[in-house]
Order: structure tokens, then sequence, then C-alpha cells
């Protein structure tokens, strides 16, 4: 007979205490601790995929034989870029994101699109015939995608054995529990079980397994901390959902990099992939307006245009106010600083409010040179003139420091029939001029900067 037992688990870390103390002594996290009931089994009552392996032993790096990875078509260029370019058999991938933003959406009209692969796709959340009003609304039809309701480990693995798929679907992974334990499903203890045992059928198999989680209040992931370093990938499905846009971000992966992201356009008939997004944030009109100013930026290997909108009014509210949106708020406030020691624009005693269009979250410095102009813009209520892209570093001395992959942004521009390009001095060296058809405006210093859009 298995004994029980209270012990209290941190939820950032999964350190376990028989006490509830207030800071974590293995992550350093507040108030993290939590009470579960653990059971503890025999070691031979664990649960385990029913797959034989052989014992390993340890080798030599010159004995490993390591070739390019086959990597598994998702028949969906973006996802694809995201993964790396493509899935990796035996990789086990954490797509997260909030209630109702498009994650299962996502996942099933990418399975839908594969019938030459034989999937099972697990729902713990919703019902068989749920799925298939769905796949309906998708209108997209796949003979090899099977479907099963089940949220207990041990028939999951029953299911796999009979069907024998190729790829693996679990939807959500808060959802499965397992008998080893005795806890509710979603607690700690049960997500860092479950997704253990599903790591070890991963690698044993070969055959790659997709989970969906959920996201807590303050937008990670549901569950131990260790669920993420379990997984291989962990990529987050995020944007708002009063705007058409959805971003899928990739924050690690073991198979590739973790500066792409994959953007998709919210349809009654599903997720469109957005291959050019540029055209889409551009598609505005604001000629003539004040506090606007486009900027070329880079995510991963792609460039992209952005729109970057600013609001300066006077504060009549006593303190001013300081808001930012898809930019982060203290890099904005050094920009602020840099405007008024530098340049000489008195700021302190006027609100700013800045917005990257679109909703997107931008972390690229290159757009420093496009938000201060926007703010400058709107201060002065004079107007970019149109055609006029920009991309550069500001430095705490007001100089503008070069930024990387330069004349990929600078063709970006041109294709979108942009006449000029405000770029660093420093950046211009190499560049072939004679075969652009736009202008090149090298700058130095902010005021240089000013001075070409301003007069």
């Amino acid at each position: 007979m298995a004994k029980e037992r209270t012990v209290y688990v941190c939820s950032n870390c999964g350190q376990d205490s028989p006490k509830w103390v207030g800071k974590c002594q293995a992550c350093g996290q507040w108030n993290t601790y939590v009470e579960e009931i653990v059971r503890k089994e025999p070691a031979n009552r664990r649960v385990v995929s029913g797959i034989e392996t052989a014992k390993a032993r340890p080798v030599t790096l010159s004995e490993i034989e390591a070739g390019d990875e086959t990597r598994i078509d998702m028949n969906d260029e973006e996802l694809n870029r995201v993964l790396g370019g493509g899935l990796v058999p035996g990789s086990l991938v954490l797509i997260g994101g909030e209630p109702g933003i498009g994650k299962s959406t996502l996942v099933l009209q990418t399975v839908l699109r594969m019938p030459d692969k034989r999937i099972l796709y697990v729902s713990g959340e919703e019902s068989a015939r749920q799925l298939k009003l769905r796949a309906d609304r998708l209108s997209k039809a796949s003979s090899n995608c099977l479907i099963v309701c089940e949220t207990s480990l041990e028939q999951i693995y029953v299911h796999i054995k009979n069907t024998n798929p190729e790829l693996v679907i679990i939807d959500s992974i808060q959802t499965i529990s397992t008998e080893s334990i005795e806890s509710s499903p979603g607690s700690i203890s049960q997500v860092r079980e479950c997704s253990a045992s599903i790591l070890r059928f991963a690698k044993e198999t070969h055959i790659p397994v997709l989970l969906i989680g959920h996201i807590n209040k303050e937008g990670s992931i549901a569950g131990p901390k260790v669920l993420e370093h379990i997984v291989d990938t962990v990529l987050q499905f995020e944007g708002d959902q009063h705007y058409m846009y959805r971003i899928l971000r990739s924050i690690k992966n073991r198979f590739g990099s973790t500066a792409e992201l994959g953007i998709y356009e919210m349809r009654q008939d599903g997720l469109r992939q957005v291959s050019n997004p540029s055209e889409l944030l551009l598609s505005q009109d604001h000629e003539g307006m004040s506090g606007v100013a486009i900027a070329s930026a880079i995510e991963g290997v792609r460039p992209f245009l952005i729109e970057t909108q600013a609001l300066v009014s006077s504060a009549v509210y006593g303190n001013p106010q300081r808001s930012a949106t898809g930019f982060d708020i203290r890099r904005m406030n050094m920009l602020l600083a840099v405007l008024e020691k530098r340049v000489g624009f008195k700021l302190a005693q006027k609100d700013v409010f800045l917005n990257i269009a679109g909703g997107l979250r931008v972390n690229d410095p290159a757009i420093d040179l496009a938000v201060i102009s926007a703010i400058l813009s709107s201060n002065m209520d004079v107007g970019i003139e149109s055609g006029v892209c920009m991309a550069g570093e500001i430095g705490l001395s007001g100089e503008i420091r070069p930024v990387g992959r330069i004349e990929q942004r600078i063709g970006e521009a041109e294709k979108l029939g942009f006449r000029r390009f405000i770029l660093p001095k420093s950046n211009l060296q190499g560049i072939d001029k004679k075969r652009l058809k736009i202008e090149l405006v090298p700058v130095k210093k902010v005021e240089e900067a000013f001075r070409v859009l301003f007069g």
C-alpha cells in the first residue's frame, strides 16, 4: 500500500519542501509554494512508454555519427521557419498562449494539411464533435488524422501502440494525468511527471509530439518552470484578440534559432500565413499627419517595415505620463533623456505616448531613430515626408550607431516604393549606391537626422 504525504511544491522550479516557506531556496521566488498530496510508488510502477531500449554506454564524440536532421515539413512556411526548418523527429514541442488566441486552430489546421502523415490527435478539453465542427470550418480534410478524447496517460500510450502514428498531438498537457501520482490533473506534480514520461517516449520511438499548454496571468507557461526545461522547443502564440494579427514566437529551440517569428492573420476560415508583413502593417495612409515614422526592423532573418506612432501633449494631471505599447518603456525614457540632454528639446512637462502599430512588440534597437523622430514630429506638430524610411540605434551621447544587416533593410524599403532611407553613416561602407533606386541619407548625430527630416 502506497503511503500518502503532504508536501509543498514551488510552482516556479518544482522544488519541494515538507513545510510552507515564503521564499524558495532553489530559485529565490517569493510565495510560489503550493500544497499537494503525493503518493510514493515503487520504482517498478512508474509510467513507461512500453518501448524496450538497449542500455546506454559511454562513447567518445568521434564515435557518434551526426548527420543532417531529416525534418518533417509541416506545410506551413511560418511554422517551419519558427521551428528552424521543420519538425525534428523525436522532438517535444510545447505551444503556449492565452485562451482563445488560436492555439488549437493553428495545430488542427496544420495537421489537416498533412494527409501523407498518420497523426493521432489527443484531445483532453474538447469532444470529437467539437473538433469535427472546427475542421469543417477550416474547410480542410485529412483521412489520416485520428481523433481520440482521452486524459489518462496510460490509455494514451495504449492508443499510440494500437495506431502507430507518425506524429502525436496532445491538447492540452494540463488535462493529462497519470495513475502513479495521487493528485488532480493540472497540478505541478502531474504536469511534471506526464511531460517527463512523454519526453522519454518521444526520444525512444523518434515520434515527434506537439503539446499545447495554458499560460498563467503573468503570461508564462502554466505549471512548473521545469516543464519548459524538459521540452525541446517552446513556442509562444501571442497577439491581441482585438487585432487580426497573431505572432508565433520561439522562446526556446534546441534545433534552431530563437530569433524567428511567424505572423498570421486570423480569419473566419482559420489562420492565414502572412508572407509579407510589411504591406499588411503599412496599409494605412498617414501622409501629412504628425507623430508617425516608418522604421525598418529585422526579426530573425526577415526584414519588415513597421509604423511607429507617437503622441506628445502638455501634462494636465500634474505628473507627466509615459506609456509605450509594443516597445520597452525603459528604453523610451532613455531616448527622451537623450532628446532633452543632447538635442535640447524640453519634454519633462509633457505626456508622451508611443505605439507600435498592428499590435506587434519589437525588440530591435534599430527602430530607435524612428521612435525619437515620431516623438519630435508630434511635439512640433510637423509631419514627416512620405516615402522616408529609417533605421539606426541611438547612443547616450546622441550618436547614431550602426545596425546589422543594413542591406536587407534597404532592400525591403526599396521593394515597397520608399524614396529615401536614413541610415547611420558607419553603415554606408561597402554599399553599392549605383544599383539602388532609393536615395541613401547617412547621418552621424541625432541633430543631423532632424535637419534632414524637418529642415
